[in-house]
């Protein structure tokens, strides 16, 4: 197993930090992974280059297949035992110089290659310490011990992976976030140095003030049609949460945009989502009429 990590740390300000829209037009969260070209793509095209190169350097027969989150292969695991690093509390690789911004990628390959650690060496020590700080503001309380995660109250998993309608308890700790988290990686200790990287493709997309993808409009994702999402995101991360996700993902983040009653960003907010709450989605509609509801009762 040959594994590798590509840093993804692009120099811009945390996207919850851009968008805290007490002011103007609110914005949504998105995770740093996605602001660019999808990683799959990018992470895929490396490893496969570096196969081909594998082929040239080692004359004898042999057959290698890259993952890149692509597969039924834990990356994190192999990636501590290759001695990239170690699992930290929020159960996410920990470099000590790089932290958690990298992306994973590992080649399976039926060479016979030393490994980088020998019979005598062990994986980098975990360094997490008493520290707990990736716990104490996870919002939806996903982290509920150390090195323990419950997958079901996760933002990245509530915002991507699911299905249907977000539990109505986790709405308002999602916050305005529409795609990813990266909360328990933001408060790091590891990541306040990380080193950076001007990689093209990590680079946010953006086509507009309002339509980039860090610090996206929120009017501008709840209003986006099938076709636009379709023609915005392709090959982007964002696809996987499909239209019907983000919708309702914009849906609750307008919900809890705290937006200055009587505004006109509040008076379009409530327009949007009276017409998204007679959608032909039940899960928009939901999201669209508990997002109503919180807007309309701050102006009373």
């Amino acid at each position: 197993m040959v594994v590798c990590a590509l840093n993804y740390n692009t120099p811009h300000p945390y996207s919850s930090e851009l968008t805290s829209a007490e002011s103007g037009a609110p914005r949504g969260w998105i995770s740093r992974y996605a602001w660019g070209r999808d990683y799959h793509e990018v992470m895929w095209e490396r490893l496969n280059a570096l196969a081909q190169k594998m082929k040239g350097r080692f004359t004898e027969e042999h057959i290698s297949r890259a993952y890149a989150d692509t597969g039924p292969v834990s990356e994190r695991i192999f990636a501590k035992h290759a001695g990239l690093g170690w699992l930290g509390k929020n159960t996410l690789l920990l470099n000590e110089e790089f932290g958690s911004w990298l992306f994973l990628g590992v080649i399976v390959t039926t060479l016979d290659l030393a490994p980088s650690l020998g019979p005598a060496e062990a994986a980098p020590a975990d360094l997490c310490g008493n520290c707990r700080q990736c716990l104490d503001a996870c919002p939806t309380g996903a982290l509920v011990e150390p090195y323990v995660l419950d997958a079901r109250r996760c933002i990245s998993y509530l915002t991507i992976e699911l299905r249907g309608s977000v539990p109505e308890q986790l709405r308002q700790p999602i916050g305005q976030h529409v795609y990813g988290c990266d909360i328990c990686q933001q408060v790091c200790p590891y990541n306040r140095e990380a080193p950076l990287t001007n990689t093209p493709e990590f680079r946010p997309r953006s086509w507009s003030e309002e339509e980039s993808l860090w610090g996206p409009s929120l009017e501008w994702l709840a209003a986006m049609t099938p076709e636009e999402f379709r023609e915005k995101f392709r090959g982007s991360a964002l696809k996987r949460t499909k239209w019907k996700g983000l919708v309702r993902n914009a849906c609750i983040a307008l919900g809890n945009a705290k937006l200055a009653p009587e505004s006109k960003e509040w008076q379009r907010a409530v327009n949007l989502l009276k017409k998204l709450a007679h959608a032909d989605d039940q899960a928009i509609t939901e999201s669209a009429r508990w997002a109503l509801s919180r807007i309309q009762r701050s102006a009373v």
